[in-house]
């Protein structure tokens, strides 16, 4: 599933898996969480700069294309904090000094690190290990307890050889068309970082594998339909940063519904945990766990009774990928946040 999206935005961690496994078929959370403590899939600053999943054979290709714009996003950030190639070399040689020999070391315990070798962390550690990954010097480690660890990038990325920069910029291009569009060039631009010259270039680059549709004067990509959709009625509960808003730069198609209830006020796909009917928000939804999975719906629009059901159905698939009894509250509430 990670390999065909291409990337999957994980800065909230539980979000993240729970994306992937809702996208596959009987996946628990043990299961995905196997598959990122083995190294199957990784963690790190790949888009934006943003966390993402992503699989060890396509960090390194994807990192050569996109690293040169996420340096420019944090230039700011580097100047501010007085970060520099100097600065950089130094805190690289400690890092790697720590993490060889498949040592795998946790924020806290290499801002340590650092320190001993007279790197100041003050404000910066976040800078330092940003750029150590962009370097491809670090990747994610296995998990410690509920502790993120960081591991050299060679000793969880297999070698490859290096690829044509419009050769990997066509493949993320297919790979986010597939599995997004209908999307704009601007849409791709957003999602990936890269320039929209970059964008455009990509789309081309796919114009055989991609049908263009225009809507009130605005092009749309997607890729040709291999199968028939399905028609059957679906509702999700899709976590924030989920890949089905966060991969457009124009959400509004996703919020019709909402917007035939509150016709004056502007939503915001990024509200957080948002719950789906056939693709459109109609609310949202939290969790708290323990022993228990406790799901609060906050249903924004009017539901009927078939769509009642499908919702409960979907909190009934996300506590099957806890593997958690759950409780469902629900909370009908008409103003948007």
């Amino acid at each position: 599933m990670v390999r065909t999206l291409g990337a999957v935005q994980a800065q909230d961690y539980l979000g993240a898996r729970w994306a992937i496994a809702q996208r596959a078929t009987g996946l628990a959370e043990t299961d995905v969480e196997g598959a990122i403590a083995g190294g199957a899939i990784l963690r790190t600053h790949v888009l934006r700069p943003t966390w993402h999943f992503v699989l060890p054979e396509d960090v390194r290709w994807m990192l050569e294309l996109t690293a040169p714009r996420i340096r420019g996003a944090m230039a700011f950030y580097y100047r501010y904090h007085e970060l520099d190639a100097t600065v950089f070399r130094k805190s690289h040689a400690a890092i790697e000094r720590a993490l060889r020999d498949g040592h795998c070391l946790t924020r806290g315990e290499l801002s340590a690190a650092l320190e001993r070798a007279s790197v100041d962390v003050s404000g910066r550690v976040i800078g330092l290990l940003m750029q150590a990954e962009l370097d491809r010097l670090i990747i994610s480690g296995p998990r410690r307890g509920k502790q993120f660890t960081y591991a050299l990038f060679d000793e969880r990325v297999p070698t490859a050889a290096t690829r044509d920069r419009d050769d990997t910029l066509h493949d993320l291009t297919r790979r986010y068309f597939a599995t997004r569009g209908p999307a704009t060039v601007h849409d791709f631009a957003w999602w990936s970082g890269l320039t929209v010259a970059d964008a455009k270039r990509g789309v081309e680059s796919a114009a055989s594998f991609l049908v263009r549709e225009t809507r009130d004067g605005v092009a749309y990509w997607h890729a040709r339909a291999s199968r028939t959709p399905r028609s059957t009625r679906v509702a999700h509960l899709l976590p924030n940063f989920d890949e089905y808003f966060v991969g457009f730069r124009n959400r509004s198609a996703i919020a019709e519904r909402l917007r035939g209830v509150f016709p004056d006020r502007r939503v915001d796909a990024l509200m957080g945990h948002v719950v789906c009917i056939d693709g459109q928000i109609v609310g949202g939804w939290r969790r708290t766990l323990g022993k228990t999975a406790e799901v609060e719906l906050r249903l924004l629009v009017p539901l009927t009774t078939p769509e009642h059901r499908l919702v409960r159905a979907a909190v009934e698939r996300f506590g099957r990928f806890l593997q958690l009894p759950l409780r469902v509250l629900l909370a009908v509430s008409r103003t948007p946040r």
